[in-house]
């Protein structure tokens, strides 16, 4: 390449820096004066020594690159998500009322919307004092959390809708207690291996996947905490709501009775 150096030290790492503008090309009468030779290159050295000996020998001008999600692209990832996100729900929606009936599905959609939001206020928070940007890989984590926090909630509805059969009688309530209880364990113990092993990889993996691994962690919780103390509470509480309006309804009945005859 024209106006550039090259340089490799003997742990094979290769750095190109380019030439200031106007020295690409030194006249004759520049070469022919005598220079004071540069001091030589230490191989095996850290990066940042290495990047300083090679500025002081070929002078400023390494090209840099920067990498940001202008306005425009950021609009068009923001409709993306949302497209995606309102497909995957319903669709999800759809499954469970066929699945579960419509009380289920509704709730377990609640429950993920929970997750969304957690998800996306945390980064809207970080974005704004640390610079954290969205990106194509965020999305992905969005719909992967959904489908993560609805297999956890379809492990509990289908636990409920089991003990209602075998509790027939007992208030709704108990039933969905003793549901929670029995598939806490299993819920809590699949979360904390995929935790640990998304901290690992926020630790120590790659930085190009740092966002989609922390968005995924996040995720991750929050979908665990709204599967046991979100949807199933939902749906508790929405059968307890419907029964008591059943009762007043039968009890206005039973008094407008004697009123008519």
């Amino acid at each position: 390449m024209r106006g550039s150096s090259e340089v490799r030290s003997s742990t094979s790492m290769v750095v190109r820096l380019r030439m200031p503008s106007g020295s690409a090309s030194p006249s004759p009468s520049a070469s022919a004066s005598p220079s004071p030779t540069p001091a030589p290159l230490i191989p095996g050295t850290p990066f940042d020594s290495l990047e300083k000996q090679l500025i002081a020998r070929f002078g400023e001008g390494t090209p840099r690159s920067i990498l940001t999600v202008g306005p425009t692209v950021g609009t068009e990832l923001i409709r993306t998500s949302i497209v995606l996100i309102v497909i995957g729900e319903l669709f999800i929606l759809g499954y469970l009322w066929l699945r579960f009936g419509f009380r289920y599905g509704t709730a377990a959609i609640v429950a993920l919307l929970h997750d969304v939001i957690v998800v996306v206020g945390i980064f809207a928070m970080l974005g704004y004092f640390f610079g954290l940007e969205f990106d194509a890989l965020f999305v992905t984590a969005l719909l992967t959390i959904i489908g993560f926090s609805v297999h956890d909630t379809i492990v509990v509805f289908d636990r409920i809708r089991e003990n209602r059969v075998r509790h027939a009688g007992e208030p709704f309530g108990a039933i969905v207690n003793h549901s929670i209880l029995q598939t806490l364990g299993r819920s809590i113990n699949t979360s904390l291996t995929v935790v640990v092993t998304l901290t690992a990889l926020l630790l120590l993996g790659p930085a190009t996947i740092r966002t989609f691994t922390l968005a995924l962690l996040i995720g991750v919780v929050s979908g665990t905490y709204s599967s046991i103390f979100n949807a199933s509470q939902l749906l508790a509480a929405w059968y307890e709501w419907d029964s008591a309006r059943k009762a007043r309804a039968l009890a206005e009945a039973r008094k407008a009775k004697p009123a008519a005859r």
